[in-house]
């Protein structure tokens, strides 16, 4: 496979960073804020499996470190596995979350801009739940 177009998507939120890791990076809370994840992951093993629009997928999530990662693979029912990286970093007394997004081959560029905006969006809510 080719090297794909990346494009991070990013916000900064009024709270110290390692508290929005530490809600963040934990799967159970993930609903609340990650829209694509909104029906509730269910753990097997040291995978967590989501029901979601493209069916079943299993998750397995980095191990809680001390770096702000929270990346995760995401495996489809089709066996398409699919890195996501996620990162919490400080940024002044607050943090700067970015997601590194992949255009994913076959994905024409409004598909790939709708995936961006949804990461966004996803982003803007855990920034609202941050900073209450």
């Amino acid at each position: 496979m080719s090297t794909m177009s990346a494009k991070i998507v990013h916000i900064s939120i009024d709270r110290d960073w390692r508290e929005v890791y530490d809600y963040a990076s934990r799967p159970e809370n993930m609903p609340s804020w990650a829209s694509g994840l909104a029906s509730g992951l269910t753990q097997d093993g040291d995978d967590w499996i989501a029901e979601g629009t493209l069916g079943t997928a299993r998750v397995r999530f980095a191990p809680p470190n001390d770096f702000g990662v929270i990346d995760h693979r995401v495996t489809l029912e089709s066996g398409l596995q699919v890195h996501n990286t996620l990162r919490i970093v400080p940024n002044g007394d607050g943090s700067e979350v970015m997601f590194t997004l992949l255009r994913l081959p076959g994905m024409d560029e409004q598909q790939f801009a709708a995936d961006a905006a949804h990461v966004m969006r996803d982003l803007k809510t855990l920034k609202e739940l941050m900073e209450r």
